[in-house]
């Protein structure tokens, strides 16, 4: 009998649902004091949480713990490298929270609009102060949503019956799947531009951090709303306080640094503020459950591991070729253009690589959305892009062009009105060190991905690495590596250059007009900088 360990309110399916399969002795029990109840039963064989901080000290207190299954999709409560280390694999129940999430915006829209709080306190106090409280419909209006994953797509949805124009800023999303929920897709400043509401639905990492910040703040519309019910490190706090006097600018938030009781940073700016409401509804409470329970029967039975989120590299296969498979997509989109909308990715893997392709596209993924968890697997990966309208093909690899060890990637994107772009890259590891062997129509690269580039496609003619050189030199950028070759046809040229600090974006686009370039962007092969 398998003890399965419950420490939070969470809907009794799940202690239905394993107890009536059978094998599982489950103990719920709410607490304050995880410690304490895990003390007591060190035999847990498994834990199903919720906010609770599953600690590297709450795990050596239960040595026989095998699973921890986090019932939401987050899972920053939880140390992953910890658990890994000690051979527990940590699952999610991702979209059980969804449609509340969802739900809860278009709430506080409404609730905002109709001045509904503001008008209870006053009605309840005996007054009777209808001008005071003229409200706003929401018909007519223009909502941008801010990542168009699971929760985004049903913002969309749901909004479909007011009436309203609906735009969406996704890098990933095809213009197809986005056509379906009828959003316009768009860049991310014109989405603020045109929304009188802005709703994010995006992860918070070092790429959208401080992602709302003064210069989008200052194109906003006078008396637009902005909804965040994501998390709170994407809007800074600091630049909107300065914006939203000027542009009388709205805030209705569900998300803070801590989940814990206290004084907030946002109370002074927030029109409307609640304590993380997004996934509390009973109807999510029971699906997460639910799906907790379902997930860790399937993992024990069928070995399912789709969901499970610090997976281990498989045995035989050299970390190096995860990250460069990362490395390859990250450049490749930035090849294509971060605005274009992606419609296919192709990948071939070359030599010892050939059975390790489903595990390899899962970086790739990764690293064409900030959106999508590295530490996922294969059939997450491919419903991830089914869902978003892009297909994917995993070619057979020819192994006579002796490319031995090698990953080629191409992605195929629609721009404008639907004009295809494509770019490909391929690359290797030599003696554990990370190579880039092909641009396009650019070959014998063997370029190492790493520190600072800046990246120019220009019309060969002599001269235009000096005028590079040059202008970096005059902007205090010292260089500390160059690949310039041409084209097979010596057409085109393209000049990679390490540097040893980012490339200002004024300067990039200096040199850009100077020398005429195709293409240009700067990339330090973790986060992508700035692209013409």
């Amino acid at each position: 009998m398998r003890k399965v360990l419950i420490p939070t309110k969470l809907n009794r399916i799940v202690k239905d649902t394993l107890e009536g399969h059978g094998g599982y002795q489950v103990v719920l029990e709410e607490t304050k004091d995880l410690k304490a109840l895990v003390s007591q039963h060190p035999d847990t064989y498994a834990m199903i949480v919720r906010s609770e901080k599953v600690t590297p000290e709450i795990i050596d207190l239960l040595p026989a713990l095998k699973v921890v299954v986090r019932a939401g999709s987050g899972y920053d409560n939880i140390d992953t490298k910890y658990a890994r280390r000690r051979g527990i694999d940590v699952m999610t129940t991702p979209g059980a929270n969804a449609n509340a999430v969802a739900e809860e915006v278009i709430a506080l829209m409404l609730a905002d609009a109709r001045h509904l709080i503001a008008a209870d306190q006053s009605c309840r106090a005996g007054k009777w102060e209808k001008n005071l409280f003229m409200g706003r419909e929401l018909s007519g209006k223009t909502i941008g949503i801010v990542g168009l994953g699971a929760i985004g797509q049903l913002v969309a949805k749901r909004l479909a019956g007011f009436e309203v124009k609906l735009l969406g800023y996704d890098p990933v999303i095809s213009q197809e799947r986005a056509r379906s929920v009828d959003v316009e897709l768009v860049d991310l400043k014109t989405l603020f531009e045109r929304s009188d509401y802005i709703t994010l639905h995006i992860p918070e990492n070092t790429e959208t951090r401080g992602l709302v910040n003064a210069d989008l703040l200052a194109v906003m519309k006078e008396g637009a709303t902005l909804v965040n019910c994501a998390r709170s490190g994407i809007l800074n706090e600091a630049d909107f306080r300065t914006a939203k006097p000027a542009k009388k600018l709205r805030l209705l938030n569900d998300v803070y640094p801590k989940d814990a009781e206290g004084p907030k940073t946002v109370t002074d700016i927030a029109d409307i503020m609640v304590p993380h409401l997004g996934a509390s509804t009973k109807e999510a409470n029971y699906k997460a459950a639910l799906h907790a329970a379902e997930e860790l029967i399937e993992f024990d039975e069928k070995g399912i591991s789709s969901y499970i989120v610090n997976r281990d590299i498989p045995a035989g296969l050299d970390e190096a070729y995860g990250e460069l498979a990362y490395l390859l997509a990250r450049l490749c989109r930035q090849l294509v253009g971060r605005d274009a909308k992606l419609k296919l990715i192709e990948s071939s893997f070359y030599g010892t690589l050939k059975p390790f392709a489903n595990w390899l596209l899962v970086p790739v993924v990764a690293a064409l959305s900030e959106d999508f968890d590295r530490s996922s697997d294969y059939k997450a990966a491919v419903q991830y892009l089914k869902e978003r309208g892009i297909d994917y093909e995993n070619r057979e690899p020819d192994d006579r062009k002796g490319y031995e060890n090698s990953i080629t990637l191409d992605l195929t994107a629609s721009v404008g009105n639907d004009l295809l772009r494509r770019s490909s890259v391929r690359g290797t590891v030599t003696e554990g060190v990370l190579m880039i062997s092909r641009i396009n129509d650019f070959h014998s690269l063997y370029f190492e991905p790493t520190g600072h580039a800046a990246v120019f496609i220009y019309n060969d003619r002599p001269g235009v690495l000096g005028q590079i050189g040059a202008a970096l030199a005059g902007a205090g950028i010292n260089i500390d590596d160059v690949r310039n070759p041409h084209d097979s046809k010596c057409e085109k040229s393209i000049a990679i250059i390490k540097v040893n600090r980012k490339v200002a974006t004024e300067t990039l686009d200096k040199i850009a007009a100077e020398i005429h370039a195709d293409t240009w962007f700067t990339i330090d092969f973790q986060a992508s900088e700035h692209r013409g």
